[in-house]
């Protein structure tokens, strides 16, 4: 419900850097509680995370992002990611990039979320990371897609 001033109060949410999410300090552990949530998540202008239902939004708190790879499988022409709301697509290889702390990440959902590689995700398609000149990249289809830094 928004207030007077047009803010979005809290969801009482967090999602931490490992994935987890919370409701005032309790880890959620239903997946389909999780999933619902994800299934309304936005992000907005000002890159809030927003949980948007029934004309009632709130803004959830992120430690790093709301999206995370968990497991990479390379298929014939690309790599598969299998996300954190139980999802699979294929890597947009124009979107990886390497974040603070040299944490891999990627665009998910067409685009519009980032997604942060967890370490097993990140052990895979390390395999397939390539470094010339001290310059990092993954080779699809014969192209290279250079890992720079955000």
């Amino acid at each position: 419900m928004l207030n007077s001033t047009n803010e979005l109060p809290p969801c009482e949410i967090l999602i931490k850097a490992d994935g987890k999410w919370y409701h005032k300090g309790a880890e959620i552990i239903r997946k389909d509680i999780i999933n619902f949530f994800y299934e309304h998540l936005e992000l907005d202008e000002k890159g809030r995370y927003i949980i948007s239902w029934r004309n009632e939004k709130c803004i959830v708190d992120v430690e790093d992002t709301a999206f995370f790879v968990q497991r990479v499988d390379k298929i014939e022409d690309g790599f598969l990611l299998y996300l954190s709301d139980g999802t699979q697509e294929r890597l947009d290889p124009e979107t990886i990039y390497v974040g603070k702390e040299n944490i891999l990440y990627c665009k998910v959902k067409r685009g519009k979320f980032p997604a942060r590689f967890l370490r097993p995700a990140y052990y895979q398609i390390a395999d397939y990371i390539e470094e010339e000149n001290g310059r990092y990249f993954i080779t699809i289809d014969g192209k290279r897609y250079y890992l720079e830094n955000a």
